[in-house]
This record gives structure tokens, sequence and C-alpha cells, in this order.
């Protein structure tokens, strides 16, 4: 059954909505590393020096529309003893805000702090 249905051309203009610009969005770790602004180095917990222990410490953090760091939780770790120094320093660094379309948006990302033994 094809064919052209009426010839009615509607002269109502139809509203395209404009998009909304999203309130977080998610960028990668390369990304946000050029975005900051501030750094704060972990210090090396004693205990995970006695122990030897080293490795990375995945981080999990929302970057907030001031550049601030917020929700940050560890998502993987070489050892629990390192956690909190990683976290305690994270928690202080600054990023420039991310603009999308004119806009700051918060942004979801991971932060890795390598901890790595000098030699000895």
């Amino acid at each position: 059954m094809g064919g052209v249905i009426g010839g009615i051309i509607s002269s109502t203009p139809v509203a395209v909505p404009k998009m909304a610009t999203p309130t977080r969005i998610r960028v990668s770790q390369g990304v946000t590393a050029g975005m900051k602004i501030h750094d704060v180095t972990p210090q090396y917990p004693q205990m995970a020096k006695i122990a030897r222990v080293q490795g990375p410490v995945v981080l999990a953090a929302v970057i907030g529309k001031d550049g601030a760091i917020q929700n940050l939780r560890v998502v993987s770790t070489a050892s629990p003893l390192l956690n909190q120094s990683a976290l305690d320093a994270v928690k202080q660094w600054k990023y420039r805000p991310y603009i999308l379309n004119g806009e700051p948006v918060e942004v979801d990302t991971t932060i890795t702090v390598n901890f790595t033994l000098s030699g000895g």
C-alpha cells in the first residue's frame, strides 16, 4: 500500500530542543592529567617501606565544576598500606574546570598513584 498521503504540510514550526549540557561527563585519566593545576605528592607510608610494598593505587574521583576533587574512593590497590596516603594527597589536587558547551561540568575519572621504592 505505498503512496503519498495527502499533500498536507504543517506550517507550525517544530521546536528542536537545544541539547542540554550534561552535568557530569566521563573523561580519561590522560585528559584530566593535562588539566591539573595543583599537585600534592603522596608520602610513602613508613609501614609500606618496611614491608617493601609498591605499586599502583587506582582511585575513582569526581572533579567538581570548580576543579576540586569530590567523591574520592579506592578502586584497586597494590596494598591497603598505600591507600590512605594516596587519598590524602589526591583530595588536595586541583584542576582547571572542564568546559563543555561554554559551561563547566563535573568530570568522572580515574586517577592512578604509583608508589615505587627507590633501590637500596
